[in-house]
């Protein structure tokens, strides 16, 4: 199957509590473990690609609540892994899964960032 080079759009087509399948358009589907952001009112969920169902629709995982997201919402495929920053700058930092701070402070300015599905250091 081909995959997508930059971002692609498409639909939610089903919503079982954090799994989600989304459809996109033919050789536009994003790769495994690619992020893709869905617009749930003011906030963006980010799901991640798990599996391939077929030609044109992949299953998702949610990483935070689907609550309110419903069939038919766009989903914007980024064409890139889940990143997170690394390096001096996070020691003693905590991040959620998609590297956002959650400690209070700032999220690091000029930091390296590295895909959540790598090799161990």
């Amino acid at each position: 199957m081909s995959t997508v080079t930059k971002t692609s759009l498409g639909k939610i087509t089903q919503v079982v509590g954090v799994v989600v399948d989304i459809e996109f358009e033919k050789d536009n589907l994003p790769a495994i473990y690619d992020a893709v952001n869905v617009e749930n009112g003011d906030q963006t969920i980010v799901v991640e690609v798990a599996q391939h169902l077929n030609e044109t629709t992949v299953r998702a995982v949610a990483l935070s609540s689907t609550d309110g997201l419903q069939r038919g919402s766009k989903a914007v495929a980024t064409g890139a892994q889940i990143s997170v920053p690394i390096g001096k700058e996070t020691v003693g930092r905590m991040f959620n899964v998609i590297g956002e701070p959650i400690d209070g402070k700032p999220a690091p300015k000029n930091a390296a960032v590295a895909p959540i599905h790598r090799k161990p250091p």
